[in-house]
């Protein structure tokens, strides 16, 4: 596989593989969502601090109001943390 398609698999495999823990693996409850972000983001944990950054942040993510991150929600948080982090590096 190209290392497009790889970055790709392993974003499906990190969604489900957090997403499976508490049921419906195409969606992510709050408490997955947190202990995804913990793990495999830990650089941006360190800027959610407290429990009302983390709600806030699964609000502005959760577009259809369900109280899930479902994958296209995710892939928001996603492409908006790579953008960021292209931006940041370009610096």
């Amino acid at each position: 596989m190209t290392d497009l398609e790889n970055a790709v698999a392993s974003i499906i495999a990190v969604f489900q593989k957090h997403s499976e823990r508490e049921g419906d693996r195409h969606k992510l409850k709050k408490s997955e969502l947190k202990e995804l972000l913990h793990h495999e983001l830990p650089d941006l944990m360190g800027h959610v601090s407290d429990q009302a950054s983390l709600d806030t942040l699964m609000d502005s993510l959760d577009q259809d109001g369900d109280a899930h991150c479902d994958f296209q929600e995710f892939m928001t948080l996603v492409s908006t943390v790579t953008t960021i982090n292209i931006f940041i590096t370009h610096q």
